[in-house]
């Protein structure tokens, strides 16, 4: 019999969930517990954290589990990490469910920088309106430039003071170009930093940047355990027919 834990957070998790719900299949969902109010899924859910690898892996061996789905944000680096580590500890098959990366078109004026750190030294020194969309927890490193006029965008408001001044807006994703050019006009941006998070959800502000000729500092995705890895949740769907069929 399968027990399924899902990592997730994702739109791509959401799917997945959907699909093993409608295919009867026992799984249980959990979030990292970032998002105060995290969309409803139709699987058992929980929520926080497990207590890093000692404690995921003795979650998998106390629920049961056989079979981890990693579906969370291609920069939960911390949380896939972990996961690599207690699913080898227990011996239990592990899928990483990753959204392909976006790829830098003919038109793009990409700065592609290693990290957060990188995306802020690679920010010019005269003051320019910056779009920042980087998630909340990446954002400090930036109050070394105050100079910049900072745009935000939160699924959730800040329940803590912001390390600089900025424009904050809550709303919660996905976008479309149309929205994406007219934030970026009204605002007068001039610069974004975005993480190449690849997928649909987020596309909106490449193409529009793309349309407006901005350059984007391109944080690439950080290094992680190798793992097998599929991009659609068809794919994650027929990993665990597969183990379903070898009896596992």
């Amino acid at each position: 019999m399968i027990r399924a834990l899902i990592l997730g957070g994702t739109a791509d998790a959401s799917l997945l969930a959907a699909e093993i719900a409608r295919a009867g299949i026992d799984a249980v969902y959990s979030y990292g517990g970032r998002t105060r109010a995290p969309a409803d899924q139709p699987l058992p859910t929980r929520i926080g954290g497990f207590g890093g690898v000692s404690g995921l892996a003795g979650y998998i061996r106390r629920e049961g589990i056989t079979h981890v789905i990693d579906a969370t944000h291609p920069f939960a680096a911390e949380m896939s990490r972990n996961a690599a580590a207690a699913c080898t500890e227990t011996g239990t098959p592990l899928l990483a469910l990753e959204r392909a990366p976006w790829i830098k078109a003919s038109a793009d004026t990409w700065i592609e920088v290693a990290d957060v750190n990188a995306a802020v030294a690679a920010l010019p020194e005269a003051p320019a309106n910056v779009f920042l969309a980087i998630g909340r927890q990446h954002i400090a490193p930036f109050a070394s430039k105050p100079q910049h006029g900072y745009t935000l965008r939160f699924v959730d408001p800040p329940d803590a003071p912001l390390p600089f001044a900025a424009d904050v807006i809550v709303s919660r994703g996905p976008f479309t170009l149309h929205s994406e050019l007219a934030m970026m006009r009204t605002r007068g941006i001039a610069w974004i930093v975005a993480r190449n998070s690849g997928g649909d959800g987020a596309r909106a502000k490449i193409q529009a940047a793309r349309r407006l000729g901005l350059p984007v500092i391109m944080i690439s995705r950080p290094q992680l355990p190798e793992r097998r890895r599929v991009e659609r949740v068809t794919d994650a769907m027929q990993w665990l027919g597969h183990s379903t069929r070898l009896g596992a």
